[in-house]
């Protein structure tokens, strides 16, 4: 696949809403372990850098007959994802936590890198696109892996969705409500706050 000598960056916007479950109560543990699930929106839009340096954004270029051919249908640039993972929590206090997050973005889309199904035909995609667009969709030539492949032959695969993995390091702040307070039955749900610190240690 090294061949193809193809290439994308992109910046992704996420949003998401998640559900967490933790192993031990931070009114009694000062940690805790946690695994989460939700559901996310976010926001990419894959591009690269031609052989002069110039950035160019992948999804107008159509590089897979998207919007031209017949069949191909243009993805999305906003979509669904499904977030889950694992972590863990530090509390400083009882207002601040300190933690760290593995986790996983399962995608529907297999068009995070612009990559995902055929070689569209060169000449319908210069009429269509230009030749900035048969330049991008086939690279190869770049690197001596010979000319622009027939129309059909496959460029990614269609079956395989994309995804991602991240590391976070978080830092949560629980100021301004004391519900958990009044939940745990500890003093101070409401007042003002002193120095506090969870019921027990050890």
């Amino acid at each position: 696949m090294q061949q193809r000598n193809l290439n994308f960056k992109s910046k992704i916007f996420d949003w998401e809403l998640t559900g967490q479950y933790s192993f031990f109560s931070l009114n009694e543990r000062w940690w805790t372990p946690y695994v989460f699930a939700g559901i996310g929106l976010y926001h990419f839009n894959p591009y690269t850098k031609d052989e002069s340096g110039s950035k160019t954004f992948l999804k107008p270029l159509g590089t897979e007959g998207q919007g031209f051919l017949p069949g191909v249908k243009e993805y999305k640039l906003w979509q669904f994802n499904i977030p889950f993972g694992v972590g863990a929590e530090y509390s400083l206090n009882e207002d601040m936590r300190l933690g760290i997050e593995m986790g996983y973005k399962k995608l529907f889309t297999d068009h995070l890198d612009d990559v995902s199904g055929n070689y569209a035909d060169e000449g319908k995609l210069f009429t269509a696109k230009g030749q900035k667009a048969v330049d991008l969709a086939y690279r190869g030539d770049e690197v001596g892996s010979g000319p622009y492949p027939s129309p059909g032959l496959l460029r990614g695969n269609p079956k395989n969705k994309d995804g991602y993995y991240y590391v976070a390091i978080t830092y949560t702040v629980r100021y301004f409500f004391d519900k958990y307070k009044q939940i745990a039955g500890l003093p101070g749900g409401g007042r003002k706050k002193k120095v506090g610190c969870p019921a027990t240690r050890f």
